[in-house]
């Protein structure tokens, strides 16, 4: 029997929507897109995406510099990056009424650890602590289209991004399309089990982000944002109101992996 997300259903009254996809499938340009239309709605929004922890921010580029990282310890670093993320950068504000906007969420883990090998049922077990968000998109794109957007933004293909530790292939783009073929075929396994909204990301960007923006605004119906006395949307951070963080502009590089 499965649920519907994944996790302990949270009881605070903000709201978590969470955004996956393989490397350049266009999911972080549509959060992007989604977080701006938030905010001129007069929500308040909270952004937080995938490997950003200061906890072990040092570790992981050494770890790539080196590559040194194995698929187990590649897993334990990024489930670190998401438990520190989860209870410093995702909880308060989701306490305080926000909304939250997480770019990968669990399911990143799901599909890539086990792609490169490691436990299926270790990898939930791992990250049973995560709340269930509110709202989880996938955007579906196929590898050759992904690669192509890749390849538009920069010359190369990041190592662990083509899955070279994998030893699959010695050219990266051949690597790259095995490793992330395997990626798919996992996240169409989490899809089913957790029914993720997939949407088509090899559509217009402006039709994707109307699917999303419906379908958000469904998922939000009971929602009611907060706003200052001008009408202006904010983030609390401290107990003090201070401008929303703004969501990075896309620099034409793979997701972080």
């Amino acid at each position: 029997m499965t649920t519907k997300g994944y996790g302990q259903p949270h009881q605070y009254p903000g709201r978590l929507i969470i955004v996956e996809g393989i490397d350049g499938s266009g999911k972080s340009t549509q959060l992007q897109l989604l977080h701006r239309w938030l905010v001129s709605q007069g929500s308040t929004v909270f952004f937080t995406e995938w490997n950003s922890s200061k906890l072990v921010k040092e570790t992981t580029k050494l770890g790539k510099k080196n590559r040194t990282l194995t698929p187990l310890t590649f897993s334990l670093i990024h489930a670190t990056d998401f438990a520190d993320r989860l209870f410093y950068n995702m909880i308060p504000p989701l306490k305080a009424g926000m909304i939250v906007v997480a770019d990968r969420y669990v399911y990143t883990a799901f599909a890539r650890d086990v792609a490169r090998g490691c436990d299926t049922a270790w990898v939930r077990k791992l990250y049973e602590f995560a709340l269930r968000p509110d709202l989880a998109f996938y955007f579906k794109v196929p590898v050759d289209v992904s690669l192509g957007r890749i390849l538009s933004g920069r010359a190369s293909i990041k190592y662990y991004e083509a899955g070279m530790d994998l030893n699959m292939s010695q050219d990266p783009v051949e690597s790259f399309t095995k490793f992330q073929s395997r990626i798919l075929e996992e996240y169409d396994r989490v899809v089913e089990e957790f029914h993720l909204t997939v949407v088509d990301a090899t559509a217009e960007i402006d039709e994707q982000q109307e699917i999303v923006r419906e379908t958000v605004t469904r998922a939000l119906a009971n929602y009611h944002p907060v706003v200052n006395l001008d009408g202006k949307a904010e983030v609390l951070r401290g107990g003090h109101p201070v401008p929303g963080r703004p969501i990075p502009e896309p620099q034409g590089k793979a997701d972080r992996h």
